[in-house]
């Protein structure tokens, strides 16, 4: 099959266990059965500064002081921008990125850090081109994890999560798809949407 060149960078957002891992994966896999040369990547990366945040940021039994938890996402998405983002934007794929400037918004503004900040911070990175928040309650996502998996993933921290995000999506337009869903019709949900965009060709 021909690949169609069209570049376009995606963010898929929403809380943990709300699925997207699994939907950002689905479409960049129905993406290139489409004919677009896709890749999916994902925050925190698994470069230097990510392989830091995962090992001694998420897997501990208390938070560190969330004004470095934001700081140390904006150093890996900048990285994470220069190393890989750009590069793929360069050959004309489409970039499917598993939580980018929002998540940092929603988990570190639901820890109390002032928003205009955190934007600040991330002023230098690139702006996607469309941002989707598949959106779930607090009760199904807390019934999805099972157990606590980080230190950011307690019921009282994902309803705070969520209200930030869901003002964001208000004000940022963030698009919002029903998590709540079957992973099938999510997943056609959230094609639908990025078909449509892709229609226009947008550019970085």
């Amino acid at each position: 099959m021909t690949k169609k060149n069209r570049g376009m960078f995606i963010c898929v957002e929403g809380l943990d266990g709300s699925g997207k891992t699994t939907q950002a994966k689905r479409l960049v896999n129905n993406l290139r059965l489409r004919g677009f040369d896709s890749v999916y990547t994902t925050e925190p990366t698994k470069g230097e500064v990510g392989r830091f945040i995962r090992r001694f940021v998420l897997n501990r039994d208390k938070r560190v002081p969330a004004t470095l938890e934001a700081l140390l996402f904006a150093a890996d998405r900048i990285d994470h921008v220069e190393k890989e983002i750009t590069p793929f934007l360069k050959q004309d794929m489409v970039v499917v990125c598993d939580r980018y400037v929002h998540s940092s918004l929603a988990y570190q503004g639901a820890a109390g850090l002032n928003l205009e900040w955190v934007e600040y911070i991330n002023q230098f990175v690139l702006k996607p081109n469309l941002s989707l928040l598949i959106d779930a309650s607090t009760d199904v996502v807390v019934k999805r994890l099972k157990k606590k998996k980080t230190v950011m993933e307690t019921a009282q921290n994902l309803k705070k999560v969520r209200e930030i995000y869901m003002n964001l999506a208000q004000k940022q337009h963030l698009t919002i798809i029903d998590g709540g869903k079957s992973i099938n019709e999510v997943a056609n949900n959230i094609l639908d949407v990025v078909l449509q965009r892709l229609k226009t060709k947008p550019k970085i």
